[in-house]
């Protein structure tokens, strides 16, 4: 996937058009809500029996970098999405304009909680052109959650994993990024029955998050974004959990979640072009969106990995002492 581009007039032609045909930006959210459609994930956002997601070079994107940016959906986290959608533009313009990255591939998704809601996981496809926005047009956001201090992010982890391919890593040794955007804890482990019901697959025994974020980690930058305005954002012992597991500078907390595609756009800068807090400050024209992500950013831009996109898999020690297994 991820052979079209990129248009902000298309964009804002698909804004204008829903705005006067009064059509839903979230229409299978509305549709689901509304008791017209079954609550599941879309057909096309259903990781069930999906074999492989694939973020591919092609003649318009020789240089295809792999982005997935996942949302849990649960309780107030839901809303967090429409701030992407309706930033979308911003986002593609740090990272096209800026010339952040030269042929980004976004997949969009979502998160739940598996105990509790009728729909854990929804996955989209790779995409470089205004399918993004599409994508995220199909996203149910349930709102649900189980009240444990914890959701499913492991399912999304394993999505990852087990289920891309991506030619960044695979033909040139760069790793693609994940963010997954939250404000809980991630369970110790899925089950086989919790694997089997969501991607079809058989395992034979838990598969622990830990190995997981191994997994992820090879092939993937990691990071976990905690928005202000949640019900966890000041908890420390949030922050420390996703700290111990994926590392201190790869857990943002980002004091206004609507600036929470600039915090994308910048951190994957830092990586692709050794982008400085000063050019971020800059780009994104100072006041107080700049220093919002600045702030969320600080620890990121001190560890020397972030000169370049290729290195090492971070060293930070994994732990699942904050997680129940």
């Amino acid at each position: 996937m991820g052979g079209s581009s990129w248009s902000d007039d298309l964009y804002r032609d698909r804004v204008e058009y829903r705005k006067v045909s009064g059509t839903p930006t979230f229409a299978h959210d509305v549709d689901v809500k509304s008791g017209r459609k079954e609550a599941k994930a879309h057909d096309t956002l259903s990781p069930y029996g999906i074999k492989v997601r694939e973020a591919r070079d092609s003649e318009a994107h020789p240089n295809s970098v792999a982005i997935g940016v996942i949302f849990d959906v649960t309780g107030s986290m839901a809303t967090v999405p429409r701030v992407l959608q309706e930033k979308l533009t911003k986002l593609m313009q740090l990272l096209l304009n800026k010339k952040y990255c030269e042929d980004p591939q976004i997949l969009v998704g979502a998160v739940g909680d598996y105990h509790s809601d009728k729909v854990p996981l929804q996955m989209g496809q790779f995409e470089s052109g205004i399918e993004i926005d599409e994508q995220l047009g199909l996203l149910f956001l349930e709102g649900g959650g189980g009240g444990s201090y914890e959701e499913s992010y492991q399912n999304a982890l394993y999505f990852f994993a087990r289920h891309t391919s991506i030619d960044c890593w695979e033909k040139r040794g760069k790793k693609g990024y994940l963010f997954i955007i939250g404000d809980e804890k991630p369970y110790g482990a899925s089950s086989p029955s919790e694997i089997k019901k969501i991607f079809g697959d058989v395992v034979q025994e838990n598969v622990l998050t830990t190995n997981l974020i191994r997994e992820v980690q090879e092939r993937y930058h990691l990071f976990y974004i905690i928005p202000n305005g949640t019900s966890h954002f000041k908890d420390p012992e949030l922050h420390k959990c996703w700290a111990e597991l994926i590392g201190l500078e790869n857990v943002f907390m980002l004091e206004d979640p609507d600036v929470v595609c600039e915090a994308i756009g910048s951190s994957v800068g830092m990586f692709e072009t050794a982008l400085t807090l000063d050019k971020v400050a800059a780009d994104l024209g100072g006041g107080k969106d700049a220093m919002v992500v600045r702030n969320a950013l600080n620890k990121l831009a001190n560890i020397s990995s972030v000169r370049t996109a290729v290195g090492e898999v971070p060293t930070s020690t994994a732990s699942d002492t904050n997680v129940r297994l």
